[in-house]
């Protein structure tokens, strides 16, 4: 059927255009994948020198006073890093953590400037938008192709997929939180004479900052998604021990390590939502 129409061979004008960006930014790609690399590795291997015991106090502590001093929540987090433990999974829980960590902080870093940059400009949305609704449609396992073409296999091309899966929503709320303070105090920061600095920094973002924080949350739950992903170009963390025992069919290990995720993510999730309410 529409056979006088020839065939587009676009696989292989991808394949050139990837080969021409790998040598031509050679020299940008190799350090990235050995310092960050170095960063990522170094990173992990430290906070699994920390005995357990202390990072799981600490992170108690933390939810207890973020909670309002509820005990709920310092509970779960005691109980569940408790499990991961006893289960053997904390090295690979500090790795998760930090491919979490650090693909989330770069999308958060990014994403809030570019955010700001879609509110005060209708041109940048336009522009931007559609890009958003193309990283946001595209299957996460598409990520993993210009990921492992440009950083090779191991942490750091997790870390880049899960980065671009995950840095849609602190954008588009950091748009939608901008534009949606109150005109009538846009309007009297101007008229008492504020900068254009100073009413974002003092009107806008911290009117803006519930929309932005949700924004976060999601940024942050999106990459933690994509951990058992990452895991197969080589990140380590719970997601390899999950890909391991899908490949093996060991229902009882794929269950504990997944049972893991999750415990990090409540955890992770509850934390994040409780920077975003009033004073406690």
């Amino acid at each position: 059927m529409l056979d006088f129409i020839p065939s587009l061979p676009i696989a292989s004008w991808v394949d050139d255009a990837v080969k021409w960006v790998t040598n031509t930014f050679e020299f940008f790609f190799d350090p990235v994948k050995d310092q960050f690399g170095w960063l990522l590795d170094t990173t992990a291997e430290y906070l699994s020198m920390i005995p357990p015991i202390v990072i799981i106090l600490l992170v108690a502590v933390l939810a207890f006073f973020m909670s309002g001093k509820k005990f709920g929540l310092a509970a779960f987090t005691i109980i569940g890093l408790l499990f991961i433990e006893n289960q053997e999974l904390w090295s690979e829980l500090m790795y998760t953590f930090t491919l979490v960590f650090y693909s989330s902080l770069l999308a958060v870093v990014i994403g809030i400037p570019v955010g700001i940059l879609m509110s005060k400009s209708n041109t940048a949305e336009s522009i931007i938008r559609p890009i958003l609704d193309f990283m946001q449609t595209m299957p996460a396992f598409v990520y993993l192709i210009p990921a492992v073409a440009f950083f090779g296999i191991g942490m750091v091309p997790g870390v880049f997929a899960s980065f671009i899966f995950a840095t849609p929503p602190v954008v588009r709320f950091t748009n939608l939180g901008i534009r949606q303070v109150s005109t009538e105090l846009v309007e009297a920061s101007d008229a008492f004479g504020a900068t254009g600095q100073q009413k974002l920094f003092k009107v806008e973002l911290p009117m803006a900052k519930p929309t932005i924080m949700a924004g976060v949350n999601q940024t942050i739950m999106l990459s933690l998604s994509m951990v058992v992903i990452a895991s197969m170009i080589g990140a380590s963390g719970l997601g390899r021990n999950v890909l391991s025992a899908l490949q093996r069919a060991e229902a009882g290990a794929g269950f504990v390590a997944g049972f893991a995720i999750v415990i990090l993510a409540i955890i992770i999730d509850r934390l994040t939502q409780n920077l975003n309410k009033p004073n406690q």
